[in-house]
């Protein structure tokens, strides 16, 4: 079976959906299915192009058997709307001819956000006259305006009548999230063409180790309790939000608070930081993959936190399930949503108010002072992970593609790998 795969971000790319996608097809790769990526040259979230990539018209690489194609964008850092939405749409069209220019596939399939991505997917199924899966990773125009990016106006507008058309076109949908579907099928959207399929961590990653020594020396962490924030620096974060407790805790010596990442907030993350005199506080920048399970081993617990409005009661955190698999506690600051239900049912970790510092500074206080507790809750972690596994979604996102419904698809359950090496 052939898939094609839309997406803007993939490895080198850190970002959630870059991995997403890069791990799922690892595993399609292995059960005997041919995947072709395309792709743009790595930027982000900074918008320079990584070491040992140029941004070319047309450039082709192979990646654990994955066949990548990068395509030329224009290249922007992940701020501001404009310059970000001409980035977005020089991939739509970009990507739609370099998927012109692959062998046919049985399926094209694209991911969001951004919902331009889905529009090229759209477009390249219809000129390949084959089917149309549509990954919804995020309900984009909405989190546009949810994170303050943009105010309501006619251009958004348009945009939402376009996301309803993909939605309506696509032969398949594939929602993250139990709430996304939800959405969806309130405007209309036929349920029975779209699957959810949970996001998960891939275990051959992210599995318990002991705290890395010669890191921890090297950042001043021995014999400190590391509240942990790894991942994307966002305007959906709220991470001011977070000095704020970091602030209320600065005269607590065994607390200090690390961040890893980068993102369109950093940059005034680190001024304020700095600002305030916050030596408690850490801000690493963005790290190779490779090394982040080292930096998870340095926290004794994995903060999550976002904004407080109501589309995020919609989300999940992939840093979640990253969390779990390291064995470590969650403190989730978010609104009351699946992400939460995660939490609570597994028992994994402590759901909060978003955007509420005094009650995020007692939460760690407290778990500070009670180590027994806190190596229950990684225990929970580590009992609820195999629910979350990338393998498991990797599979549903097939049976999803096979649920497409067009005869070119065929099966696409796992392959034996018995009948793979014969």
């Amino acid at each position: 079976m052939h898939i094609l795969f839309l997406t803007e971000n993939f490895p080198p790319e850190r970002n959630a959906a870059a991995s997403r996608v890069y791990e799922r097809a690892c595993y399609w790769v292995k059960w005997g299915h041919q995947v072709t990526v395309i792709t743009s040259a790595p930027n982000f979230p900074e918008g320079k192009v990584h070491a040992g990539y140029r941004n070319r018209w047309y450039q082709v690489e192979h990646r654990d058997g994955i066949r990548v194609v990068r395509v030329k964008t224009l290249i922007a850092a992940n701020e501001g709307v404009v310059l970000r939405t001409l980035d977005f749409l020089s991939f739509m069209v970009t990507g739609f001819f370099g998927g012109l220019m692959q062998d046919r596939p049985d399926v094209v399939a694209a991911t969001s956000p951004q919902f331009f991505c889905a529009v090229a997917g759209c477009a390249l199924a219809a000129a390949r006259r084959r089917p149309f899966v549509f990954e919804l990773s995020d309900l984009w125009p909405a989190s546009i305006t949810a994170v303050g990016a943009m105010r309501e106006n006619i251009a958004l507008r348009m945009m939402e009548r376009l996301e309803l058309f993909l939605y309506r076109r696509a032969a398949a949908i594939v929602a993250l999230t139990k709430a996304f579907k939800t959405d969806l099928v309130a405007r209309g959207v036929a349920p029975e063409k779209i699957s959810v399929v949970i996001n998960g961590v891939d275990l051959s990653r992210y599995a318990p180790r002991p705290r890395d020594a010669q890191l921890a020396r090297q950042l001043g962490l021995e014999d400190r309790f590391v509240v942990g924030y790894i991942g994307t620096h966002g305007m959906a974060h709220a991470l001011e939000r977070v000095l704020d407790a970091a602030e209320i805790l600065r005269d607590v010596p065994a607390v200090r608070w690390l961040f890893v990442g980068a993102g369109a907030a950093r940059e005034a993350l680190v001024k304020e930081a700095a600002r305030r005199g916050l030596s408690n506080v850490l801000l690493i920048p963005a790290q190779p993959k490779e090394a982040m399970p080292a930096y998870w081993s340095l926290c004794d617990l994995a903060l999550v936190h976002l904004k407080n409005t109501p589309l995020f009661t919609t989300v999940i955190p992939s840093k979640i399930f990253e969390a779990m698999a390291m064995g470590r506690p969650i403190v989730l600051a978010a609104p009351d949503g699946e992400a939460a239900d995660i939490v609570r049912g597994t028992g994994c970790g402590v759901v909060l108010p978003p955007e509420d510092p005094a009650a995020l500074a007692a939460a760690v206080k407290k778990l500070a002072a009670r180590p027994d507790e806190v190596r229950v809750l990684a225990r929970r972690a580590l009992d609820a992970v195999p629910r979350f596994t990338r393998e498991r979604q990797a599979q549903e996102m097939l049976d999803a593609i096979a649920g497409a419904g067009r005869p070119a698809v065929g099966s696409l359950r796992r392959t034996d790998p018995a009948s793979v090496a014969k």
